[in-house]
């Protein structure tokens, strides 16, 4: 192989980690290092015997290695390896480059886009390909609980990728989609994200049409149904043949949908725990699963409707998805006691927030909701989503507002004009002991965080458990 050693410059990002994996699997020498790496992505290294140095120091990098991939997070010039990367001529790529050209080049890459839902469509469909004997290569952006680990060569054409609109890296400003050329392309969403690197939703949607004039005719698109943002997108022009997609569906949205390939779902519970499957409008086949919320039951119907692409039957898609066990952090319960449970979810943009919460309201109806969120994410920081972030928690009855380090916002503002009942904290300790309090009614805690909350997951199972 034309390189043996990579060493990885921000390992410990979700796309960075994995890529690492994928690169070990390959028969690379692998290493790396970062500032800080969190679990799972911590986790899934060592089971990899991935070697991890903390920091960006030159002596990493000795003896040089055959390439270095740069990741884009916490490596800005003057950090000590990337000069020493640059100073020694030792060649460098971004890791979605790596990706693509060492990877994805001559397969049938299956691309989950959109602002949000990638993680668990991703592994929705990863696990309908593998259930199915289809031996998928994979990359999700977390840990699937179906699997062992969350990437995968996989031995057979088919690569399934979680594909991120942010930029690749400092030295590559385009979308990370872009190196992944996708043969099936899944586009969740497209909201408002990432307002460190875009100044509009325009900017996004320009990213993602030029990923559509990437997918040959020969492939297929699918995209959600009347979704004004991604309308837009698709009006400037495709080359595809495209499968649209639509949870509950009006009479009239059913009506205007004749002329196109339409896959919908109608729940049969409120919480979307059940849903019976329909393809162009004549019902196929049911669903009864562990998961809830509409936004599972779209992120369902993109994964069958793909999959399709890969001849893998309704009854396959079906069948799979009543075993999928999710990814971790997406709703994930860490912990219960006496008519208290505990989630672990990774939010990290308003719609997200409300659509989870709506979706366990469904599930609990009027059992209490605490909604404990840390706005971490670059976007809210920078107070992009002030007004959403007001209304995003209406589904739970309180909010905690968190001020961890890495939160640098006027939370007491945004407390005081919240409609749900909100308070601020910024003592880990006192919040452990909050949520850990005993209740004299059935009580949910869904912890709400993109990054690694201060340790809060491990201190609540210990507490609870």
């Amino acid at each position: 192989m034309a390189e043996e050693r990579i060493y990885f410059l921000g390992i410990g990002g979700t796309l960075m980690g994995n890529l690492a994996i994928l690169a070990k699997q390959a028969g690379y020498e692998v290493s790396g290092s970062d500032q800080k790496i969190y679990p799972p992505m911590s986790d899934l290294l060592a089971a990899a015997q991935i070697p991890v140095e903390e920091g960006f120091e030159r002596t990493h990098l000795n003896p040089p290695p055959d390439v270095v991939v740069i990741g884009n997070a916490n490596l800005p010039r003057g950090a000590e390896s990337l000069e020493f990367v640059l100073d020694e001529d030792i060649p460098y790529m971004s890791g979605a480059e790596w990706l693509g050209r060492n990877v994805l080049a001559g397969r049938h890459v299956f691309a989950v886009a959109g602002t949000h839902g990638k993680t668990t469509t991703t592994g929705m469909l990863t696990w309908i390909l593998e259930s199915a004997g289809k031996q998928p290569g994979f990359l999700v952006g977390g840990a699937p609980l179906n699997f062992e680990a969350s990437a995968r060569l996989g031995s057979s054409k088919y690569f399934v990728v979680e594909a991120d609109e942010y930029d690749t890296s400092y030295f590559d400003r385009q979308a990370k989609f872009m190196h992944y050329r996708p043969r099936t392309l899944l586009i969740n969403n497209i909201e408002f994200d990432h307002a460190d690197i875009y100044t509009d939703l325009g900017a996004i949607q320009f990213q993602f049409h030029h990923l559509i004039r990437t997918v040959p005719r020969s492939g297929r698109i699918i995209a959600p149904w009347g979704m004004r943002a991604v309308d837009e997108v698709l009006e400037q022009g495709i080359w595809t043949p495209i499968s649209f997609t639509s949870v509950d569906p009006t009479n009239k949205e059913l009506e205007a949908s004749k002329n196109v390939d339409f896959w919908h779902a109608k729940t049969i519970t409120e919480d979307g725990s059940s849903f019976d499957l329909f393809h162009n409008r004549r019902k196929i086949g049911s669903l009864e699963w562990q998961h809830y919320g509409q936004h599972n039951v779209s992120n369902a119907l993109q994964s069958i409707a793909a999959a399709r692409e890969a001849g893998v039957s309704i009854r396959e898609a079906l069948d799979a998805l009543a075993s999928f066990d999710g990814v971790k952090r997406r709703m994930e319960v860490i912990a219960t006691r006496a008519g208290l449970t505990v989630y672990d979810d990774f939010a990290h943009h308003p719609t997200a927030i409300l659509t989870t919460l709506q979706g366990l309201r469904n599930r609990v109806g009027l059992e209490h909701i605490l909604a404990v969120v840390e706005p971490r994410s670059h976007t809210m920081q920078m107070g992009t989503h002030r007004e959403p972030l007001t209304t995003c928690c209406s589904p739970a009855d309180d909010v905690i507002w968190f001020k961890g380090d890495n939160v640098d916002m006027d939370l007491d503002t945004l407390a005081e004009n919240n409609i749900v009942p909100s308070e601020v904290m910024d003592d880990l300790g006192e919040l452990v002991d909050k949520i850990c309090e005993p209740a004299d009614q059935r009580r949910h805690v869904v912890l709400m965080s993109n990054g690694g909350f201060g340790g809060i997951y491990e201190m609540v199972r210990e507490r609870l458990l």
